[in-house]
């Protein structure tokens, strides 16, 4: 039987920052992944690390303070996580969108964040691809990317320089408690592992291993699809979304965009990634369909539709392969990072389409957690039992 401080449940980019920053406590870290790093959510997703996409308050808060982590981590770590500080845009479609743009960047801008409004003239001028009738655009100076598996690998990697213990290809089976309800051991593939801390940092796996200690989580898998185009001409240097894509994000209630019902159905939204190979990742949907990763043609046409709709020259692009991803999303959108009923079983999951841009300060709340430390910002918004009545509802 192997022993350890702490060990961490699921190899993607939460788990391997969890791993990370615990291991730079000194503790005795085990990571353990059922299939290889990076090998789930982490590898069918963008990277970039956004605050665009955050609603003012909290979230923009504790999304700016993950992405003030990014700049230096490749040099701390010793291993090249690709990040590029290219900055984003979110396009504005209609005069009626324009307005509600406006508000927002202004709230955004109130948090102290990089944001700035671009009328019709200077979206044309640095995007002069766009089609004709966009009327204007939001700029945030401090949004860049990083390669997600480069990321994870980075991290685990890291964490093992430091003592950390991983192990791939090897599945939980159980957790043990004690009599009081504590953390005991974890069964695996391999030998067991006697520990007195669980991270459950297992995406959208995290309510499986929940149920092994009747702890109910309430995360659910969205489907993602993307296209990924040839090497073609270049059309942006740098991240691109529609403003509605904010709207299909949080599902908000009175905002209605000018999309085919196909699109609406399967939360369709612009989304534009330059690669630096010279391909565009482009997407996005949002739609829940179990834990099928399976793309849909109906949702692959739409996305097309939708792109050229912002990029008429997008036409000519050919495509060389879609796939599709499952996000780890929560009823409130917010991630959970928190401590349960059962002591020494902890969660750090429910990140939908934000994980890898929280994925450092995760690693870091969920360290400060677990050694009692204060942590960077306050963790209530973001505590399991939030959710207490949702769930004695759903039994």
């Amino acid at each position: 039987m192997d022993t350890a401080d702490a060990v961490v449940i699921g190899g993607g980019v939460i788990g391997t920052a969890a791993a990370y920053y615990l291991s730079e406590t000194g503790r005795k870290v085990t990571l353990i992944e059922r299939n290889g790093i990076a090998a789930g959510t982490s590898s069918r997703c963008e990277g970039f690390i956004l605050v665009n996409d955050k609603m003012p308050g909290y979230d923009a808060r504790l999304g700016r303070l993950s992405q003030s982590l990014f700049p230096g981590l490749s040099e701390e770590i010793g291993f090249d996580i690709e990040w590029s500080p290219q900055g984003s845009l979110l396009l504005i479609e209609s005069e009626e969108e324009m307005a509600v743009a406006e508000d927002f960047c202004g709230r955004l801008a109130a948090e102290g964040l990089a944001v700035q409004m671009l009328d019709r003239r200077r979206i044309h001028e640095i995007e002069p691809h766009l089609a004709e009738d966009i009327v204007g655009g939001m700029e945030t100076a401090t949004d860049g990317a990083v390669n997600p598996m480069a990321l994870a690998q980075g991290l685990a990697r890291a964490a093992q320089q430091r003592g950390a213990a991983i192990r791939t290809g090897a599945a939980v089976r159980d957790i043990r408690l004690t009599s009081p309800g504590k953390v005991d051991r974890i069964i695996t593939d391999g030998p067991d592992i006697l520990t007195p801390t669980v991270v459950n940092a297992a995406g959208i796996g995290a309510p499986e291993i929940g149920r092994m200690v009747g702890v109910e989580i309430p995360i659910t898998p969205r489907q993602g699809q993307i296209l990924v185009t040839e090497r073609t001409f270049g059309l942006t240097r740098r991240k691109v979304m529609e403003f509605g894509y904010l709207m299909t994000k949080f599902e908000k209630e009175g905002y209605r965009r000018r999309v085919t019902p196909e699109m609406e159905a399967n939360g369709v939204a612009f989304v534009l990634e330059p690669t630096g190979a010279g391909n565009f990742l482009i997407g996005s949907s949002r739609r829940f369909a179990g834990f099928d990763t399976a793309t849909d043609p109906t949702v692959i046409r739409a996305i097309g539709e939708r792109a050229v709709r912002f990029y008429p020259a997008l036409a000519r692009a050919r495509l060389i392969r879609t796939y599709a991803g499952l996000r780890p999303y929560t009823p409130d959108h917010f991630p959970i990072i928190s401590p349960t009923p059962v002591d020494g079983f902890f969660v750090a999951a429910g990140h939908e389409g934000n994980g890898i841009t929280l994925s450092l300060i995760t690693g870091k709340l969920t360290t400060q957690m677990i050694a009692g430390e204060s942590p960077d910002i306050d963790l209530k918004p973001l505590r399991l039992d939030r959710f207490d009545s949702e769930i004695a509802h759903a039994r």
